[in-house]
This record gives C-alpha cells, structure tokens and sequence, in this order.
C-alpha cells in the first residue's frame, strides 16, 4: 500500500488513506465534532488564520480545518486516483 498525500492548502499536507471524510463547517453537527476535537485536543487547524471552508476527519479520530472549499479538497483526491495511482 502506498502513501498518498494531498494538498489542503498553503502547503499543508495530509494522507489521503487517512480521510473518512471532508465537509463544510456550516452545520451544527459539524461545529459540535469540531468543539469536541478541540476539547481532546485532536483538532489541526491548517487555515493559517482564515476563514474555515473545509472540515476533514481522519481515521484517527483527528480532525482538520482547512481553508479550502471540500470540492476542491476532493477535486485534488480524486485526480491524484486517475493518475494511475494504485491502491
């Protein structure tokens, strides 16, 4: 199995075989997962000061914040998959 990396914004890096998944931050739900993350302190933020546009949680119950729209996020995960990348 190789390591897959993808670009979430302002050079920050994350696995792509880590991902569960990527959403918007709008939701009561989501702002709840992202209070509790931050209260265990598994929470990344990699927005370097911007406005939250993506939430991504992994499998190790981490989650991150990025400054990237989830389209673009799972644009940039998607194509890294068509470039004949094996799983």
């Amino acid at each position: 199995m190789s390591i897959k990396l993808i670009n979430i914004g302002f050079g920050n890096i994350v696995s792509a075989n880590r991902i569960i998944s990527i959403v918007s931050p709008e939701s009561a739900p989501i702002k709840r997962i992202m209070q509790e993350a931050r209260d265990r302190n598994m929470l990344v933020d990699a927005t370097y000061g911007r406005r939250t546009r993506a939430v991504i949680v992994t499998d190790s119950d981490h989650v991150i914040l990025s400054a990237v729209q989830p389209e673009t996020v799972a644009q940039r995960l998607s194509t890294k998959d068509e470039n004949g990348e094996e799983d």
